[in-house]
């Protein structure tokens, strides 16, 4: 650019920085044939129309939207017409002298603009990168995708299209849903539920307390144990006491270990066993822990995704603890041996790999989001970015099963039981859990589909009975779903689903519940709420048979906090990692970003999401791992202990140590040591 077309309006001081403002009248914004600036493009080798068409939604390959942009300010300046014209204030002006000082005055009233600086604060700009902002921002015919798909939803805009017009943009308005049914709280589901308090009282989800008296108290831990030593009561009755126990052990806030990393925390999860747990982190390591005395554990091992696109998206555990699965935004997951001694690079799965050429002649990229190895460990289950679910065999190499059965990204996928490969559920962006039977696909057709969510999926987790399953949505609920009341697909096909979202953008938004509006076909059990699903794919679980009697769900959230829920809805306990969390590491000044993840780095402050959470099958304690640090730039994994009350205790470890990923202590992480100590590069050693 050279510095004769720079634009007007630039600042005279040298010293201040200026602001470039863009004013419609002024040449240097014109887009002219004779302007070279602009960069010809060219596409890469390989590409193909099909990959331009996955381009267009663009927001599927990255799901996690950056924060922080620092203090960014934008300023625009445009002009408008005078409004006064030739009656206004330079007709007036022109009145007091003569007849040819008038015409030229009303003649340069005429030409003369008014200029008005709009500034555009951070929010507005993440809105602005956000899916659609562009479009509403600069265009004024932009129409979303669900709109284009439902002209029912378009023919709503037209009836405000003048409310306004000439500004470009204006406030996201919801669907014709919104217009003549209840919304807001008041359309929230019953709490407690009625069908969650019967499936307390059938047994499937815990026990319920046996009255002994006529006094109607609350039995304390002491009292139980008594009784159970005691051998007081009959069988079932001592059987009542023994759940009874387990199930009131709900962790608390009080962390009893914070493990630093360097990079978010995206997922973590005990074995079936409880003798292992991993932990995956945005720096594209999954490391390994020995928690056969989950009060102490043990660094084990870390593996590395190479060549991993933005974070580890999702890992799955073998049943039998030998092998573990981690995918990234990529269509290649890496399959690696969890025996510390072996140190070899890391099988690579192409799911891409269906076992025949493509006919079209270039090979299929996208990205998984979700894995699931089979109860036998054969086989591993896969969302992919492709709107696709895939089945890969694990001895044969190659993909054996590709559904593409839904209309955006498979965020969730599992099996529906843990003794059987055949029933799979998947969760999409586009509102859907669909069940599959792979018995009965000869015609690709899923087996049933559960309707309810307004928004779309996140997580999906199977009671690994086959007929409960668990779900958590960006429309700000969990969700309990029996299989033996799903929709057939018959019925399903007969709804338009995009009718009933809004495709609300939570990477950069907060939801406004006062918009919400129940879904008129939910064949839901049971809604929880009170968690936030913002910024991030937040997960949700059972509670474990062993550790607590299958008793509760519970999920992660975007306010730094697990919540625990009944069966009804009510909340049973809430682990608050952000209050035991804040301020447990200093702020790094000479850390160095690493490139992905520049802005937001030891800025803001200090902040928590809680992404996924663990419940230890054999003990009462939950493993959160989390976004956290100041802006959230950093990851924890921190671990929650039932311990009756009491924020101390004389056993060793000490309640509340901090250490780096290999459970060591590092005095960096003390508030007042990194000041003093030398200013090296922090690395987690691995």
């Amino acid at each position: 650019m050279s510095a004769s077309n720079s634009p007007q309006g630039g600042s005279s001081e040298e010293h201040e920085p200026a602001a470039i403002l863009y004013d419609p009248t002024d040449p240097f914004w014109d887009d002219t044939d004779e302007d070279n600036d602009d960069i010809d493009f060219a596409p890469a080798p390989g590409d193909s129309q099909d990959d331009e068409d996955e381009d267009e939604d663009e927001e599927a390959f990255f799901h996690d939207a950056e924060e922080n942009l620092g203090s960014v300010e934008i300023e625009v300046e445009f002009g408008e017409d005078d409004e006064q014209g030739e009656g206004g204030e330079g007709a007036e002006a022109g009145g007091a002298e003569a007849g040819g000082a008038e015409a030229g005055g009303a003649a340069q009233a005429q030409s003369e603009t008014t200029v008005r600086p709009i500034r555009i604060t951070r929010d507005q700009i993440l809105q602005l990168f956000s899916h659609g902002g562009l479009g509403r921002i600069f265009a004024s015919d932009y129409m979303s995708r669900p709109r284009q798909r439902n002209p029912l939803l378009a023919s709503d805009d037209e009836d405000d299209e003048d409310d306004n017009e000439g500004t470009g943009y204006g406030p996201v308005r919801r669907s014709l849903r919104n217009r003549n049914r209840v919304s807001g709280r008041a359309a929230f589901q019953k709490v407690p539920s009625d069908e969650g308090r019967k499936l307390m009282n059938a047994g499937t989800f815990g026990s319920n307390e046996r009255s002994q008296d006529t006094l109607k108290r609350k039995k304390k831990l002491a009292y139980n144990l008594m009784n159970r030593e005691l051998g007081l009561g009959g069988d079932g009755r001592q059987k009542n006491t023994t759940s009874l126990l387990k199930q009131n052990m709900i962790p608390e806030s009080v962390a009893d270990t914070i493990i630093h990393y360097n990079a978010r925390c995206y997922s973590g999860q005990f074995s079936e066993d409880g003798n292992f747990f991993f932990s995956c982190a945005q720096d594209f390591r999954v490391r390994m822990y020995d928690t056969s005395n989950p009060y102490d554990w043990k660094y084990y091992k870390n593996v590395v995704y190479p060549y991993g696109q933005w974070t580890i998206t999702d890992a799955s555990l073998s049943p039998d603890n030998r092998f573990l699965a981690y995918s990234s935004i990529r269509n290649i997951v890496c399959l690696a041996q969890t025996d510390p001694e072996n140190d070899s690079e890391p099988t690579l799965l192409d799911f891409a790999n269906i076992g025949r050429s493509n006919p079209r002649g270039f090979h299929t990229y996208f990205g998984i989001w979700s894995i699931r190895f089979s109860g036998d460990g054969r086989e591993i289950v896969a969302g992919t970015g492709d709107n696709s679910v895939y089945v890969y065999d694990i001895e044969r190499r190659q993909s054996i099963l590709r559904i593409p059965g839904h209309e955006d990204d498979v965020n969730a996928v599992c099996f529906g039981d843990s003794q059987s490969p055949h029933i799979l559920y998947s969760g999409s962006d586009d509102t859907t859990l669909k069940v599959w039977d792979r018995r009965s696909m000869g015609d690709g057709r899923e087996a049933g589909v559960f309707l309810g969510h307004t928004e779309g999926l996140t997580y999906v987790d199977s009671k690994g009975d086959g007929r409960y399953v668990l779900s958590n949505a960006k429309d700000q609920t969990a969700k309990l779903w029996d299989i033996r009341k799903m929709m057939s697909k018959g019925k399903a096909d007969q709804v338009d689903i995009n009718r009933y979202t809004t495709r609300f953008e939570y990477r950069s938004n907060a939801y406004d519940e006062s918009e919400y509006v129940p879904h008129p076909h939910d064949c839901s059990l049971v809604t929880f709420r009170g968690h936030k699903v913002l910024k991030t794919l937040i997960r949700c679980h059972f509670s474990p048979p062993g550790s607590t009697d299958s008793r509760y769900v519970y999920s992660g959230s975007y306010d730094g906090s697990v919540y625990v829920w009944n069966l009804d809805a009510t909340l049973a306990g809430k682990v608050d990692v952000l209050k035991a969390t804040r301020n447990s590491r200093p702020r790094d000044g000479g850390y160095v970003a690493d490139t992905y993840d520049y802005f937001g780095r030891n800025s803001g402050r200090w902040m928590t999401c809680v992404r996924d959470a663990s419940w230890h099958p054999n003990a009462p304690i939950i493993a959160a791992t989390s976004w956290n640090g100041w802006g959230t730039s950093q990851g924890t994994c921190t671990v929650h202990t039932w311990n009756d009350g009491h924020e101390e205790d004389e056993a060793e470890p000490k309640m509340g140590r901090r250490v780096n990923a290999h459970l060591m202590h590092d005095a960096r992480l003390e508030d007042g040591a990194r000041r003093q100590a030398h200013e090296d590069e922090w690395t987690d050693d691995d």
